[in-house]
């Protein structure tokens, strides 16, 4: 029986911890600074907006832990020695173990701007972010967000629940143009805008401004005008938290360098979720891929090496959700944020602004790459196969219809996006008949 030791405990390192118990007796300890309990960090936000309390976020009852024999240890581990195989924790000693999985997630990026440890300055990514988030917007009247990603928008929309005025700062020229293409881009700052954002496009923070008592109380932007506020989020993104695990001869660059197996550079230590970094390619995904289901199947792969059935990560096409105040996001494959000269395209929007969709394919031989959607629900199990089967792009549009996922009585628009499609590329002979 291995002493199996787990850092972190965010859906990467449980899911590990999971399914090692389904397949074994080995003994198993999760470690985390963040909280006792696994949580649903994607429902942060909702904790902060009144939609729930936070016992309503953790998946499992306090008691599955105990009767699944996984013991819980909250503590910081503070060094790693692999030679010894021992972790050391800031309060409970030295921990000795047979199998180390490092699961430690992620942290807020910060960039050394002046003033950013003042009071009232911070990112949003762990729990005692949201309950630090919580006790520095108390009575406030303005926030600034500096960054234009996935945790900005969601920041701008739990301080607007609480009718806090917000300026949010992106040095891009539309909302997450690094990574939406142009269209998308546009449409979504238009919608944040209509939600009473005060949205700064091409604009740059300088300096953060504080008062006499420590406190945030203003932001200067690089075009030098003076934004007066009491709460400063720094949503620019977030890096692997590895900066424990230096000098402990584990290999790291940007984050934790694992091979297919999710082994690192040490017998008997392997790396999930955000903190990793792959040595090895896989076609259309970055090298670090800091999203929830990555982590999950990291978990589940890494379970099966360590209890006798090497499993290499394979996850298959790209995919990702997410939302933007009201509007929900899915994308399917690679659409980049510009086209690459092999590519052809077709964006369609809805009148109202509020939904789109947008194909991708190859030019040559019509084979479908990519799709994002906006405002409509699709199923991700037929994309997955489409892609995987390299389907042409004819195929996926004239089926679009089956993978419509959106509740009954919801507007059906294939009808309307087939003949869309068919008037701009005519040389791709859609067929018109739709099966409702």
């Amino acid at each position: 029986m291995k002493n199996i030791i787990i850092i972190g405990n965010g859906i990467a390192g449980v899911t590990a911890a999971r399914h090692i118990r389904k397949r074994s007796n080995h003994r198993i300890t999760i470690i985390s600074s963040e909280t006792t309990h696994f949580f649903s960090r994607t429902a942060l936000m909702y904790i902060y907006m009144g939609h729930m309390d936070y016992k309503n976020t953790k998946p499992y009852e306090d008691w599955f832990w105990k009767k699944n024999r996984i013991d819980l240890i909250q503590d910081f581990v503070e060094k790693v020695d692999v030679v010894e195989k021992k972790l050391y924790l800031t309060g409970k000693g030295k921990l000795s173990y047979d199998t180390l999985i490092i699961a430690a997630g992620s942290k807020s990026n910060k960039f050394g701007w002046p003033g950013q440890d003042y009071k009232g300055v911070q990112g949003l990514y762990s729990y005692p972010d949201l309950l630090e988030m919580e006790e520095n917007t108390k009575g406030i009247e303005r926030a600034v967000i500096v960054g234009g990603g996935l945790i900005g928008v969601e920041m701008a929309e739990m301080l607007r629940s609480r009718k806090i005025e917000v300026t949010f700062l992106i040095r891009e020229d539309s909302f997450w143009s690094n990574v939406l293409p142009s269209q998308e881009a546009q449409m979504i700052s238009r919608h944040i805008r209509e939600h009473h954002v005060d949205l700064r496009e091409g604009t740059e923070l300088q300096d953060i401004l504080g008062d006499n008592q420590g406190r945030v109380r203003g932001v200067v932007t690089k075009q030098g005008e003076q934004i007066e506020c009491q709460f400063v989020g720094l949503t620019v993104g977030v890096s692997p938290n590895i900066g424990f695990l230096k000098s402990s001869g584990i290999d790291t660059q940007r984050g934790v360098l694992v091979n297919e197996y999710l082994q690192t550079n040490v017998k008997d230590v392997y790396a999930l979720g955000d903190c990793v970094e792959r040595t090895y390619d896989l076609p259309g995904r970055r090298n670090i891929e800091q999203v929830w289901y990555t982590g999950r199947m990291m978990g589940e792969v890494v379970a099966q090496t360590i209890c006798g059935t090497p499993t290499p990560y394979e996850p298959g096409p790209w995919f990702n959700s997410a939302k933007f105040f009201d509007i929900e996001y899915q994308t399917y494959g690679n659409v980049w944020n510009e086209l690459k000269s092999n590519e052809e395209e077709f964006y369609w929007e809805h009148h109202s602004g509020k939904k789109a969709i947008h194909f991708v394919w190859d030019k040559g031989s019509h084979q479908f790459l990519g799709l994002n959607v906006f405002g409509i629900r699709l199923r991700h199990e037929l994309f997955d196969k489409w892609l995987r089967e390299k389907r042409p792009i004819q195929f996926v549009i004239e089926n679009l219809h089956e993978a419509n996922f959106d509740p009954e009585f919801f507007d059906r628009h294939e009808t309307e996006i087939i003949t869309a499609i068919d008037l701009a590329k005519p040389e791709l002979k859609i067929k018109s008949t739709l099966k409702s």
